[in-house]
């Protein structure tokens, strides 16, 4: 192969790259461009606009609102009621606990940490999410012991 063969050779290739490159950058039409969609605790919109939703999906991320336990027990109870509301959550949209992708983690009180942790390990498989934990100041709405919010996939 002569010089003159290679470049073009090479140029064509390096043009040719750069336009799939391109194409797969540019969704093919508008119906393949995320789109944000609130899903409803009853399925229908409320008369009114909420403050804000507890459900919402952008492409195939699913975004869940904090979620707390509002009745009487230890954290270990909380942390637990609120576990599983999560994951009836995730499970009503098509997802589950193993999809998460990232937690937040807001504790009343940091002491209630280790026993948190107890009831949290194992409940998002073996390969649960990258999380934060932090103790909210002046504590958790609802008096809950703890709140957690968690962005996944379906």
């Amino acid at each position: 192969m002569t010089k003159s063969n290679r470049r073009n050779f090479i140029g064509k290739s390096v043009a040719a790259s750069a336009a799939v490159t391109a194409a797969a950058a540019v969704p093919a039409s508008a119906q393949d461009k995320p789109t944000k969609k609130v899903i409803y605790r009853n399925g229908k919109k409320p008369e009114k606009t909420p403050l804000f939703n507890s459900t919402v999906t952008f492409g195939n991320l699913l975004f869940i609102a904090g979620v707390g336990y509002h009745e009487p027990g230890d954290i270990k109870v909380h942390t637990k009621g609120v576990l599983d509301s999560i994951q009836q959550q995730l499970e009503s949209v098509g997802s589950s606990m193993n999809k998460v992708l990232k937690c937040n983690v807001y504790l009343n009180d940091l002491k209630d940490y280790k026993e948190m942790n107890e009831v949290f390990q194992g409940r998002f498989g073996d390969e649960p999410p990258v999380r934060t934990t932090i103790a909210a100041a002046g504590g958790i709405p609802g008096n809950s012991l703890v709140e957690i919010d968690v962005i996944a996939y379906i």
